[in-house]
Parts: C-alpha cells; structure tokens; sequence
C-alpha cells in the first residue's frame, strides 16, 4: 500500500507531465475541468450581441473598468434600476482576471457580519432564482448543500456562535453528529469530527456562467459591454492635489471630481462615474487616477482536481475543514479539494502584468506538500487516484481581510469594489446591488452596514509594497482560523507609534494593532506580556484587565489614547460649517467641548464626535482611529468656495493622555495652577494648562462614566508631561489601563462607539442619540427634517420599532464579544453589536439594537421572557434604555 508522501509525490509528477504552463492561454483550453466547471459547462463562452458597436461611445454616463464577476454584477445592478449609459470596458475577455479560476463556493453560513451575510444570501437568491428567470442562462447553481466541519473544541464553539448568528440573519443553519456527516459525504474521515454545520440549500455556481449571466442581464436592461478595451486613467475638474486637506476660496470644491477615461488608443470618454471593478489590477489602476488608495494584493490559491472516482456523487454537498484548510466538493467526476495556508505567498508585489489573461502560476510543490497532504487525509480515497491538475491562480485580499468598496475619499464620483479575499463570487451579486445603490442615492445605502468595508478606512502606507506583501500572507491565512476576540495580528507591526510607546512599553503594556497604532490593550507583570491561549473565555489577562476596569472605578487611571484622529478648522467660516454638518450646536461659547453627530441628507448616521471651539474660527474635532478618513473626507464633502474654512490633520502633533476616575482632579490639581473646581471648570470645559514645565489643552469629558479628563499635549511635551503626571500619581495610586478596560467601562456606561454598535443602517432617533440635536439653530444641520419626521412618526405611533438598548447577563460567568442573539418570548429580536464584561456590573454587557413589528417601549422591555443565545445555550438577560450603571450621570459631575 503505498504511503501518504510516496502518494503526494506521485500526484506532483502526474501533475507536472500531464499540464502545460504558458503565462496566459485561451478560455477555450482552461476551463475544461479546471475553475469549478462542471462538465456540462465547461465549453461556455462570451458571444458579444453582433448588433453592439464595436467602439465603445465618447460618452457615458457610467464607466466601469473590469469585466470579472464584479464588474459585470455592478453593472446589471445599475441597468436593472433604471440607469441609464451603463458601459462596461474589458481589457480583454469577461473573466480572463480571477472569475475563470473560482471555485464557486455559495454557501450563506461562516460570517459574524451581518452586511457580509445578507449579500451571501442576496447572491445565492440572484444566482438560483433571478438570473436564470431574467436571462434564460444557466448560473450552474448547484444547491448541494454545504458542511462546515468542527473538529476541536474551539471551532466547535466559534461554529456554534456563527450558527446562532446566522440564523438570526435568516439561514436555516443545522447541527450534524459525525454520522450525519459521513451520511451525506461518504468519503470524509470523521473520526475527530465533533460536529458539522450544514446548510442544505448552499452549494455551488459555475463562475463563468454567472458571469456571462450577468453580462446578458446587464444588456438586456440596456447597459453596454465592449472587450478588449484598455483603460489608461482618468480625466477630472482641477483640484488643489489629491490628497489635499487644506481647503479654502481658491478652489471651487475640496475633492476633485471625475469626468471620464482616457483609452490605450488616446481616445477619451467623457462620464459621469467611474467604477474601479479591476480585481488584482485595481491598485494599479487606481494609482493612475490621481494615486487613489486600493491597498488590494494579489495573492496564490491552490486547489486539486483528481481523476474520476466512479464512487463520488456529483450531489455531494461542498465539506470545508478549516483545521486543515482545505474544501471540497464534487468536480468532474472526480473531488476538488481547495487549499488555503497558514501562511500565503504574494504575488507579484510591485506590478501584476497588465497582459496576465486566464493565466496561472507555477506552483510551489514543496510549501503546498503538507497542506495537501492534510486535505487528503480528510479524503483518504484520494490516496488512491491521480490528480487532472494542481492548480494554482491570484486572488487579491486586502490589509484586514474585508472588501474594498465605496465612493473613493480623493475622487468625487469614482468608485471601487475590489480586495473581495476569496469571496468574489460568493457576494458578487450583493456588492453589485449594494454599489448600484450607493452609486444612485450618492451615499451608501441604510440597508447595508459599510462601515468595516468602506474604501475610506485605508491609511496610504498601506499600499506601500513591502507592507502589502508581508500582511498579504498573514491575511490569507486568517480565512481558515478561529476567529478569536482578543487575536491580534503579527505582521507590519510598529508602524505608527504614540509619542509615549516607549514608557507604555516599560509599564509592561500589551499592544493591539489600532488602526496601525501600537496601542495598550492592558498590563500586564512583566515586560512584553502575551496571551498564554487565546479561547473565548476568561484570557490569561482577564486580572490584569478587571483591575484596571476597577482602577478606574475607584481611583484614578492613566490612558495613552493618542492614536485618536484629531483635526483643526480653522477660518471665518468654521463655526457656521461645523454647526451646519453636526447635530449639536457647536458654536457656543469657547472653551467647551461638545459631543454630536454627523448625519446624511437621510437621517442616517456617518459619525459620532466631539468638537471642542478653542474660540472665535477656531475648533478642534475628535473621532475614533478606525473613522479616520471617514470624518476627513464627510468634512471635506460638504466644503466649497463659499466656506472660509481650513481642515487638517493634526493627529500627529498631539499626544492624548485620558486621566479618569474619581481621583482624576486630585491629581492634576496638584500638577496645575488652573483652578480645576466645579465652578472654574465645569463638565465640558476645555482649555490651556501648565502641567511642570509644558502645557496641554485639558478638557473635561469622558469616555467611561467617571470624573475625567482628556489632555491634548503637543508632541514635544508628551514625555516630560507623563513623567510629571506619573511621578505625582504614585501619591494616588495611579495605574495605567488599556483598551480592554476602557471597552468595558463604556459598555456599562452604554457609550456608543460608530463603527461597532451604531453605524449607517441606523438613524439618531433610533441609537437613542437625538439628545444631541439641536432643532433651533438658524440654519438647521445635515438630515434635520428627515429626524423631525422620524420624531413625529414615533409620537403618532407611540414609540419606535427599532431602538438600542443594553443588555447585561444575570448569570456572571458567560463572556460576550459580539454577534451573540437576543431572544424575547421566542423569538430573535437582535444581534449584539459590542461587548465586553461589566466588572462593576458584574455580568457580561453589551448593546443591540432591538427590533420587532411591536413598539419597543418601557413595557416592551419589562414584560416577557428575555435571554441571550451564546453558542447553543441561553442565558437570561436584563434589557434597559438606560445605562445601567449609574444612570443619572452622577458620578461624571461630582
């Protein structure tokens, strides 16, 4: 009997002798058997509509660049709602980038996202239903079922979770035995098996078919296609740079707007909006329209095909493994099996060449041996075939992991979806219909959450080639991982740095990637503390992280939050301008800090802030890290000519040291001569003070619940600052806490956080934030008749159908991290957004927003049986609109 290597390099030299290489071949000679074709579809093929002209117009209303199954899908969506002058340019053949390789995968479980699962279960719906009733074509869906394996205990909790979640979102989710499994896949070794998560309807889909599909869609609504059209740039309005973000009279608009592409030929064509659908080649061109930043990279993917097995049934359903990252599904007579790694390769980094069609890539036998030699152990019967082909193709994945999509922040009406990390044809359909939106309302749509796919959440050094292909690897192999929820990632670390990092680093600090930012996420006993192992319990670090939390509570903490995004505006104009953009009146009286929001033209939200007027013209905005350029690029949106008003980024000149708790004046009072009393600085003042021989701009607010104060000190002070502020708190005890503790300590406070528990799905009303609009001001704000109608609405109605809330579990063992259920009487009325655990409240906390076809009021909330679903057991649950630790905001004035 041979053994399982003398098999693997058996497979490698039938592979070799039975392929041929060449960099680029015709569609006709590779999709036969390869791709993820089934037979019957192997031979089809793009026949351009004879009565479509050959040249593509000189005009347009939208352009799209790229013709893979995002392209094509962008455009149907955009024809089918009614636009008009849709044209689709392919610098080669529909498919010939990533699309033809696809494996086809359609399965709607695995997600803890809500926007990634809705467009998985849109696509599956276009795919089976739609498409096939619209165009007469054959997608290839196969709803063959899907089995995701859990074959430790680890992934048999986190698969436990996502179910729960799933279900929630609408997909029937089932829990098998290891004999289910082996019922409905024969060939699998389910000896170590413990369970499988089986999706009946999921499956499969030919990705050419679905392709061409969409580009009969597209043009049967109108739109148009041409191939073989090579696109150089683009054409745009005069601007002050690119990437400019000092804005005043000189220029008509802050960003500059697109108006079009310029051919290979020379030819130009004039448009409206222009789509970057270019796969692996979308950074590329991106950076030759303006330097745009589409931090996307290229990637190799493997998988096999084995010769005929007559004993496979081609309705086997599609099994994936991610302990041994691999999966597999009928194909050709024979299995397929799919391989991801632990750790990817990239591929060409610094330039994908512009000619690279239907092409592959020589594979790598000698880091691919153990990863097919797991595969083939879940499959033992492979052992015993030949291979058709080993097959290795570019995928491109992006610097977390999530799509590229949105509005570009340098280019007005220049939009990208890319970067889909293995998932292109899986939400193909859904990041169509999602653009299309966005690209009709010019602002994304209330249906999706965008905010952890947003192209604005990219930071420039990210493209820089070294960075794209160490994270590239690391990304890759995070697809088959558990997703832990305290997992930090390893590669490009020490990128950005606060100007305290060193002194954190001597307090024995924990560090979390932030946004690129070293950040304390706790402390720990010894210098560069770690995780013993990471699960969804109570951490090694839980201790450290409770006393923290309780320092906090009690005493007096120190914060490095530097890697806060902070901005100037300045100018005649500024206080109209950010009084118009923000729901509060923020300009008052100088010297005091205001939280507000930020709202669209709907009534939805973009962000939540606190802007601090120094004086007359002159204000300093303050955002989370991850909604960076979101808040940069909302600001610089709604800028003309007519604003006298300069913004800039002046994150970089200022450390922050948060100082919380209800020793917090004690301290700085004994490091100050400003009077810090209730009268000479109340709640929400903000001004200049000396602290030794530096100055920093002390503001009164928090972010925890307790007497607290935020310092903005510049740069060069940081270091002397902390030392005078460390040296005096040893009289108090002070201690330094992290990330974890300030998580917990604003969940108990129920502290929003956009991005995480509110976003763009969500309106002010709803996230109980409408104590922040002021209704009187002259000119109103950004949204303000949409919150009106939404009031009033709830008034006639008697309250909403859909409003946040908190939660706390009664039982103070279980953890929350986020995605876990809330059931009422039966039934599934949220998801929870954050979490964290109440070391005060003592359970875990977190918030969600609540909805049913009932009004969500007091009774709502005290009547019927409420628990919190974790994995597959239930938890009962406190539910309150009020914060529930301390609720009349007592300790914040005292």
């Amino acid at each position: 009997m041979r053994t399982l290597l003398d098999t693997t390099k058996n497979l490698f030299a039938y592979s070799c002798r039975s392929l041929t290489h060449p960099a680029s071949r015709a569609f006709s000679t590779t999709v036969n058997g390869v791709n993820g074709a089934s037979p019957q579809h192997a031979k089809t093929t793009y026949i351009p509509d004879e009565k479509v002209k050959k040249s593509p117009p000189h005009h347009a209303n939208v352009i799209i660049v790229g013709g893979g199954v995002i392209g094509t899908s962008v455009a149907y969506h955009l024809a089918k709602k009614g636009v008009k002058d849709v044209v689709l340019l392919e610098r080669d053949k529909l498919t010939s980038g990533t699309t033809w390789h696809a494996a086809g995968l359609i399965n709607t479980f695995g997600s803890l996202s809500a926007t990634s699962t809705s467009m998985r279960k849109y696509t599956k719906e276009l795919y089976s239903k739609i498409l096939p009733e619209e165009t007469n074509m054959d997608t290839g869906f196969m709803p063959i079922g899907f089995i995701e394996l859990a074959c430790d205990k680890h992934r048999l909790e986190y698969y436990r979770r996502v179910a729960a979640f799933n279900r929630f979102c609408g997909v029937d989710v089932s829990e098998l035995n290891s004999h289910e499994v082996k019922d409905k896949f024969p060939l699998v070794d389910t000896n170590d098996v413990l369970a499988g998560f089986f999706v009946n309807d999921d499956g499969r889909a030919n990705p050419s078919d679905v392709t061409m599909a969409l580009a009969r869609g597209a043009k049967i609504y109108g739109a148009q296609i041409y191939e073989n059209v090579v696109v150089n740039g683009i054409t745009s309005t005069d601007y002050l740079g690119p990437c400019s973000s000092t804005v005043g009279k000189i220029i008509k608009d802050t960003i500059p707007r697109v108006t079009g592409v310029t051919l290979e030929n020379g030819d130009e064509i004039e448009a409206n909006v222009v789509v970057n659908c270019c796969g692996m080649w979308a950074r590329q061109f991106a950076e030759k329209c303006g330097g745009i930043n589409v931090p996307n990279q290229a990637a190799e993917h493997y998988y096999l095909i084995t010769d005929k097995m007559p004993e496979v049934d081609p309705l086997w359903p599609v099994v994936e493994d991610s302990s041994k990252c691999v999966y597999i599904r009928p194909e050709g007579g024979g299995l397929m099996l799919g391989l991801f790694e632990r750790m990817g390769a990239p591929w060409m980094v610094e330039e994908v060449p512009s000619d690279f069609s239907f092409g592959e890539i020589e594979a790598d036998w000698d880091r691919m041996a153990p990863y097919l030699e797991d595969a083939m152990n879940r499959v033992p019967a492979t052992l015993q075939v030949g291979a058709k082909n080993f097959f290795c193709g570019p995928e491109s994945f992006t610097p977390d992991g999530s799509p590229i999509i949105g509005e570009a922040p340098e280019l007005k009406q220049y939009f990208v979806a890319a970067g889909l990390n293995s998932i292109g044809i899986l939400t193909g359909g859904g990041v169509g219909d999602l653009l299309a939106q966005w690209i009709i309302q010019k602002q994304p749509p209330s249906s999706y959450d965008v905010t952890g796919i947003n192209i604005d959440r990219f930071h420039k050094h990210q493209r820089n080639p070294k960075y794209r292909a160490d994270r590239v690897g690391e990304i890759l192999g995070e697809t088959y991982k558990v997703h832990y929820p305290d997992h930090n990632l390893s590669s490009c670390r020490n990128v950005k740095r606060s100007p305290l990092h060193q002194q954190m680093l001597e307090q024995n600090a924990y560090f979390r990637d932030v946004s690129g930012w070293e950040s304390p996420s706790w402390f720990g006993d010894e210098l560069n503390p770690n995780i013993a192992e990471e699960n969804f319990g109570r951490q090694s670090f839980f201790r450290h992280w409770q006393q923290e939390h309780l320092q906090t509570r009690n005493n007096v903490a120190l914060f490095d939050m530097s890697f806060m995004s902070k901005f100037s505006v300045k100018g005649d104009d500024a206080g109209a301008f950010l009084n118009y953009i923000s729901t509060a009146n923020v300009d008052g009286d100088s010297g005091k800090i205001t939280y507000t929001q930020f709202l669209n033209k709907e009534g939805f939200l973009e962000a939540d802030v606190t802007i601090t007027k120094i004086d007359h013209g002159d204000f300093l905005v303050v955002s989370t890290d991850t909604m960076h350029n979101h808040v940069l690029t909302h600001m610089r949106k709604h800028l003309t000519n007519q604003h006298h008003v300069f913004v800039n980024d002046v994150t970089n000149s200022f450390a922050q040291i948060n100082i919380q708790g209800p020793n917090s004046r004690k301290l700085l009072q004994s490091i100050t001569s400003t009077n810090l009393d209730d009268e000479m600085f109340p709640f929400r003042a903000s001004r200049e003070i000396d602290i030794g021989y530096g100055i920093a701009r002390c503001t009164r607010i928090t972010y925890v619940g307790e007497l607290g104060y935020e310092l903005f000190i510049p740069s060069e002070f940081a270091a002397h600052i902390y030392e005078v502020i460390v040296e005096k708190g040893k009289e108090f005890d002070l201690q330094h806490a992290g990330l974890r503790a300030l998580g917990s300590l604003r969940l108990e406070k129920a502290y929003r956080d956009y991005g995480h528990d509110i976003d763009n799905t969500d309106t002010i009303v709803e996230a109980g934030l409408s104590f922040t609009c002021d209704f009187s001001k002259d000119k109103g704000f950004i949204g303000m008749e949409h919150v009106l109608r939404q009031k009033q609405e709830a008034k006639e109605r008697g309250g909403l159908t859909k409003r946040m809330a908190q939660i706390l579990l009664e039982d103070p063992e279980p953890l929350l991290h986020h995605g876990e259920v809330l059931w009422r009487d039966g039934e599934r009325i949220a998801e929870v957004r954050s979490a964290s655990y109440g070391h005060t409240l003592k359970g875990a906390v977190g918030l969600c927003m609540l909805e049913s076809k009932d009004i969500i009021n007091l009774d709502f909330l005290r009547s019927g049986e409420r628990s919190v679903e974790i994995g597959n057991r239930k938890y009962p649950s406190k539910v309150s609109f009020s914060p529930l630790y301390d609720p009349k905001g007592k300790r914040i004035q005292t």
